[in-house]
C-alpha cells in the first residue's frame, strides 16, 4: 500500500508540475466526497482543469491507465465534481474540462500522456 501511495503521490506531483509551468494555480489535491475524488482540481481565468492522475510501471493490460478510464468511472468524476461546486460556488460559471494524465512511473522516461474526458459517453 505504501509503495502504491507514493508512486501516486509522484505521478500526481509530475503532472502537477507540468501545468503549474503552463500557468495552472491548484484549487485541489485528493479532494473527496461521498462519491469517489478528484486528484487535481486547477484554475485559469474562467476556465477549470479536472485531472484524473494514472500512474503505471509499464504498459500493461490496461495501456498505462487506459482501462481504468471506463464510463462508471467517468460518472463517478462527473458526481464529484458536482460535489466539488457546492463546496466551491465562486466557481461554477467557468468553461470546465476533464483529462486524465498518464504517468509512467520511473525509471521511464516517457512524456506524460492527456487524454480528454469531457466528451467521453
Amino acid at each position: 500500500m505504501v509503495a502504491w501511495s507514493l508512486a501516486a503521490g509522484w505521478a500526481e506531483q509530475r503532472a502537477l508540475r507540468l501545468l503549474q509551468q503552463q500557468g495552472w494555480q491548484l484549487l485541489s489535491r485528493n479532494w473527496r466526497c461521498r462519491w469517489g475524488e478528484l486528484d487535481l482540481v486547477l484554475a485559469k481565468p474562467q476556465r477549470l482543469l479536472v485531472v484524473e492522475v494514472k500512474g503505471r510501471a509499464s504498459a500493461g493490460p490496461d495501456g498505462c491507465g487506459v482501462g481504468a478510464l471506463r464510463r462508471p468511472k467517468r460518472r463517478r468524476l462527473q458526481r464529484s465534481f458536482l460535489c466539488w461546486l457546492v463546496d466551491h460556488p465562486g466557481h461554477a460559471d467557468a468553461r470546465v474540462e476533464l483529462v486524465a494524465a498518464l504517468v509512467c512511473l520511473p525509471p521511464r522516461r516517457q512524456p506524460v500522456r492527456w487524454i480528454s474526458l469531457s466528451d467521453w459517453g
